[in-house]
């Protein structure tokens, strides 16, 4: 293993994937640079620019992406690419609505690939060179990684997996390490233009629904400027799903003239498809490699601040790398110690997603909503967990006191006297 201990050598890193995981390890590992040189290339093969590609991500930055932007990245947050604010959400179970309203900043919604190129141009600006091209294998050696692209091979000290869950790429670090990538849920994503002022139409809340088909784990339709984002996630999700989604009465009931087929867009109806982690990977760091944000399976249960996740790993690694080295045992020894925060809390969100989804197909959701509405702790553990402002620790602490669940045993039993 090349010495990196002084740092005084030259360091090469080369990051696959130039989403915002991958953009945030290139402009963290910059920063931290402090007079080393460090040699930083991104390899990404999508064209963000001009809006090439479309990207399955919802696009809701929320708090406290901000904030991570501004003081670890030093890069303004993009409020120029904002879509409109979101204040809350309205989550729906089978036969009750209630209203979730927190008491933090408002989110952002924006277009994912917009959010995606303006982080890309930023790295670009503080000399980071991007690489346009797919990797298409790769060696590891004892001295360096080997990175074949479509164009040409790179050499680095370390790479970085940025590359979400790109099947393509994952198989490449499978065939040469014992990463294993993580599971995941299926999602389809489509658009609908209501054809009135959105704002009037919609409000600024998100939609979370959580019907009780067995394929469907939950669906949401998010205000995003001039249209609505309508999305499903599941094991097997499909363009029949949404079809049956978009027929539910209570989703129809929050899409401003959807049955006037003359108010549909040019670009309504047309379904796109990606998939999205729910468990950790395996073996995600190791001698010269290391995975972040999807890549690593280190995001939130049900795909909470996703894009937090992702530009909060690519940071800690970029710490990792430049501050404790690039063995194994660094990686273990500091980045798996400093997504702690993360690692801890996915029993709880695995336990939490189970139970959703068992309450869900058995009408069980309704009395703890209709308890909700006159409980502080219960509200504010459904807002923590559909918002993703708190961990599923706190949640459960929240909805599990003895005062809580007394109450929704009470509603539970109204419902069978």
């Amino acid at each position: 293993m090349r010495d990196i201990g002084d740092k005084s050598k030259d360091l090469r890193v080369v990051i696959i994937g130039g989403g915002p995981a991958g953009t945030a390890c290139a402009l963290a590992s910059k920063r931290l640079a402090q007079g080393r040189r460090v040699d930083i290339t991104i390899v990404e093969g999508k064209k963000f620019a001009q809006e090439q590609h479309f990207n399955q991500c919802v696009g809701v930055l929320s708090p406290p992406l901000p904030e991570l932007l501004t003081t670890c990245l030093d890069v303004a947050f993009p409020s120029h690419l904002s879509r409109g604010e979101i204040e809350g959400y309205i989550l729906h179970t089978g036969q009750e609505t209630i209203t979730l309203d927190g008491d933090m900043q408002p989110s952002t919604a924006v277009r994912r690939v917009q959010f995606d190129a303006y982080m890309l141009e930023t790295a670009q600006e503080r000399g980071i060179r991007v690489f346009s091209a797919r990797a298409v294998d790769l060696e590891f050696h004892a001295d360096r990684v080997v990175i074949y692209t479509e164009n040409a091979s790179l050499e680095a000290d370390v790479v970085v997996g940025a590359f979400g869950l790109d099947e393509g790429t994952g198989a490449l670090f499978a065939r040469q390490t014992p990463y294993r990538p993580p599971q995941a849920l299926s999602s389809v994503v489509t658009k609908y233009h209501p054809g009135s002022p959105l704002e009037e139409a919609a409000g600024r809340y998100i939609h979370a629904f959580l019907p009780d088909h067995p394929r469907i784990e939950f669906g949401a339709v998010t205000p995003k400027g001039n249209h609505l984002t309508i999305n499903i996630a599941g094991r097997s999700v499909d363009a029949p799903m949404m079809q049956y989604f978009l027929s539910l009465p209570e989703v129809q009931g929050v899409l401003p003239n959807f049955a006037e087929a003359g108010k549909w867009n040019a670009d309504d109806q047309q379904f796109f498809k990606g998939r999205f982690p729910c468990s950790l990977a395996r073996c995600y760091y190791g001698d010269r490699y290391v995975m972040v944000g999807d890549a690593a399976g280190l995001v939130r249960t049900f795909k909470g601040k996703g894009v937090t996740s992702g530009i909060l790993t690519g940071i800690r690694a970029a710490e990792t790398i430049l501050n404790a080295g690039i063995t194994a045992e660094a990686f273990d020894a500091h980045y798996r110690l400093a997504n702690r925060d993360i690692l801890s809390d996915l029993p709880f969100g695995q336990f939490m997603r189970r139970a959703t989804i068992l309450f869900s197909r058995y009408h069980l959701l309704d009395p703890i909503v209709r308890a909700a509405h006159n409980d502080p702790s219960l509200h504010k553990g459904l807002f923590d967990a559909v918002s993703a402002h708190a961990s599923y620790r706190d949640v459960m602490r929240n909805i599990l006191k003895p005062r809580v669940v007394a109450r929704i045993v009470r509603e539970f039993v109204n419902v069978h006297v």
